[in-house]
């Protein structure tokens, strides 16, 4: 049996795997059926690569930390959950967290995990900076367009 599926439907439905952070998307209609997924990048990170990056932190470096922005959602600094799901700051439990408030990171570094669908999906850090808060606990649901952190 041949399936024949509509190119252009398709394509808009990986942009809105990629507009919205989703894994993948999955249609049925009567006996047809499609699935889209994205490959996501390795979830997995060395364990000395945590303590290293979190190493240079200093309580001199923590001094300068702005105060807090009356709302979180406003502050250009904010990094927005690209999903609904649940929020992890660290890799396991016990281990040191991806980040923490003082810490320098550079644009593209992993600042913590969104389960969704017992997915693990890497949010990364969208510019560097230094991360001056961080708005949700471990283990926390988060909901979509809800800020995670700031980095000023």
């Amino acid at each position: 049996m041949s399936l024949s599926f509509d190119p252009k439907a398709l394509a808009e439905l990986a942009a809105l795997l990629n507009k919205t952070g989703l894994s993948e998307i999955e249609l049925a209609e009567g006996d047809r059926k499609v699935r889209l997924a994205r490959i996501l990048a390795p979830v997995t990170v060395p364990v000395a690569a945590a303590p290293v990056a979190a190493a240079p932190v200093s309580a001199p470096a923590a001094a300068p930390i702005a105060a807090p922005a009356a709302d979180p959602a406003k502050n250009p600094g904010a990094v927005k959950s690209p999903m609904v799901g649940v929020a992890y700051l660290s890799a396991e439990p016990g281990t040191p967290p991806y980040v923490s408030v003082g810490q320098k990171v550079e644009a593209g570094a992993t600042l913590l995990l969104i389960e969704a669908m017992k997915t693990f999906n890497q949010i990364k850090a969208p510019r560097g900076g230094t991360v001056t808060q961080i708005l949700v606990a471990s283990g926390s649901p988060v909901e979509f367009d809800e800020p995670l952190l700031i980095i000023e």
